[in-house]
């Protein structure tokens, strides 16, 4: 029986949950069995005695978790995240190429002569001959549209006849500094595949391949609402963009009451001091002590992706021994530009795949504390891949934060030993060597290179096994985290990241009130249940912003 006397109104909740498997992540009080919210705030984690004395009976809202688990909201420290487009062709965990044309057939026919077609998440990997797609599966259904298909990992596009034409690019280009055309080895004509710097090539300057203004303007609300909604469906209450984003669009949102996450939105790394100083303009309006849009980090690229086979390595790839990779920047100028930013006081995040790219970012942090002075910066390494072990003890001694995507290692662990080899697979998504090392990990999933659904992250965390559940004892198991492990650092792990661990990441008194329950004890279950465990509630700054249909 609930408690519903009367309370004063200065001790009442507006929110409480009550008889949960609350996880709190507070190391001084790690477990509960109800919490109580006031406004955007914890006021109480504790036990259904102590959370009932602030009912106040026809005003608080009282959710019954029936012993559910209770954990903090999932933040995720590394998205692309923006409007979704309802005409984008989803070519995830396709393994036919053939449904590449079907799919682009189908939307010609419903598009404009003209219109842009975009599409994508494809791995060749998943085909039966694992060769490349080209653009002779789209050229004949797709004669007067552009076409843009990326690949699953954003570093490689496979583009139709009309692109190249419109943008150029015959036999004669050559591409870019950090970037390929992959040509056919017997006519040297572009098969179509872009990656890297060379995807720029057909994405600037080229109005012919974009939609009008006014298609965008029109899609653009229903997209980002389409978004939101799948944020808190998940139970995503924290959002880190990996670069720019419409600050506006965001601030429209909140505005409306529409903002169900939270989000830092970055800008591109430089070591223009001019474009360093607008960004200070920039985080004045959006401030890193702020709650719901704030300004984040400063995001470079050091090298390619290991799927598109263009991630920075010491030593040449197993499957290709001609290359190394690419590397987006010379280390000289990579190095500036982290200095630079660095004096300014900013935080950085650079995407590095590769043994070498990762060096070379560690590198670059250490020159900055150099010639800067140390500080508690939390620069980021967004995704640390593949690790030299000499590096591993670095990212704690350098204070680096492995910002890490759990889903990349079950993805990419079909093709990583073909490329790399064995030996050098002992440093790929070196969780646990981190951890042991003194890191802190932000866990993300790099949506929408995967699905954004936290669950699919916190099986390949706990497993290492591929999605269909392959029997063993997972890939290098010896990396494996423990459950409880794996929420702390998609949730507590990402808070710090952000310099948010003084009022997010942990169910606690005073904390901000960003909460899910899932319909699973995800700490008891199952590894095959993991991935089918859904979220009941959402609640975002002391807010219910998801309920699931038929929840208790």
């Amino acid at each position: 029986m609930i408690n519903t006397g009367s309370v004063s109104p200065k001790d009442k909740a507006d929110l409480v949950i009550i008889n949960g498997k609350v996880l709190t992540m507070d190391k001084e009080n790690p477990s509960a069995e109800a919490v109580a919210v006031r406004g955007e705030r914890i006021i109480a984690a504790g036990t259904n005695d102590e959370v009932m004395r602030l009912i106040e009976k026809g005003s608080t809202t009282v959710i019954d978790a029936r012993g559910r688990l209770v954990i903090p909201g999932f933040n995720d420290a590394h998205v692309h995240f923006g409007p979704l487009d309802p005409d984008y062709i989803e070519l995830r965990y396709i393994t036919n190429p053939a449904i590449i044309t079907e799919k682009v057939a189908a939307q010609v026919r419903k598009s404009k002569s003209g219109q842009l077609i975009r599409g994508g998440h494809w791995v060749h990997e998943l085909f039966p001959d694992k060769k490349w797609p080209s653009k002779e599966l789209i050229d004949n259904v797709s004669p007067d549209n552009p076409v843009l298909l990326d690949r699953a990992d954003g570093h490689s596009v496979l583009v139709n006849s009309f692109v190249l034409k419109m943008s150029g690019i015959t036999r004669e280009t050559k591409a870019p500094f950090g970037g390929e055309i992959q040509k056919d080895p017997v006519t040297g004509e572009p098969t179509g595949i872009l990656k890297d710097a060379a995807m720029d090539l057909i994405r600037t300057g080229n109005s012919k391949i974009s939609r009008s203004p006014w298609e965008e303007q029109e899609r653009t609300w229903q997209g980002y609402l389409l978004a939101m909604k799948e944020a808190r469906e998940l139970g995503v209450t924290s959002l880190q963009n990996a670069g720019r984003a419409d600050f506006e669009a965001y601030a429209s949102l909140q505005k409306a009451g529409q903002l169900s996450s939270r989000i830092d939105i970055g800008a591109p790394l430089t070591d223009d001091t001019a474009i360093l100083n607008s960004y200070r303009e920039l985080e004045k309006k959006y401030p890193r002590d702020g709650n719901w849009i704030r300004f984040g980090y400063l995001k470079a690229f050091a090298d390619g992706s290991m799927g598109s086979s263009t991630a920075l390595m010491f030593e040449p790839f197993t499957d290709n021994p001609t290359s190394t990779g690419l590397a987006m920047w010379p280390y000289e100028k990579l190095e500036k530009m982290v200095v630079t930013a660095d004096k300014m006081g900013f935080q950085i995040g650079i995407h590095a795949i590769g043994d070498k790219a990762n060096n070379w970012v560690l590198n670059a942090y250490e020159k900055a504390t150099e010639v800067n002075g140390k500080r508690d910066s939390r620069h980021r390494d967004e995704h640390s891949q593949t690790l030299s072990p000499a590096d591993i003890p670095r990212f704690a001694q350098l204070g680096v934060i492995p910002s890490m995507q759990p889903t990349h290692c079950i993805s990419d662990k079909l093709f990583y030993e073909r490329r790399v080899g064995y030996e050098r697979c002992k440093g790929t998504y070196a969780w646990r060597s981190l951890i042991n090392a003194g890191s802190i990990l932000a866990f993300g999933t790099d949506y929408q290179v995967e699905p954004l659904n936290p669950m699919e992250g916190l099986y390949a965390a706990v497993t290492r096994k591929d999605r269909l559940g392959e029997k063993g004892s997972g890939w290098f198991p010896e990396q494996k985290l423990t459950m409880e492990e794996a929420i702390r650092y998609y949730t507590y792990g990402p808070a710090y990241a952000q310099f948010m661990d003084d009022r997010k990441g942990m169910i606690r008194k005073g904390y901000l009130a960003d909460i899910v329950i899932t319909d699973k004890d995800l700490l008891t279950i199952p590894e095959d249940q993991i991935m089918k465990t859904k979220i009941d509630y959402t609640i975002t700054g002391g807010k219910v912003v998801y309920k699931a249909e038929g929840s208790l």
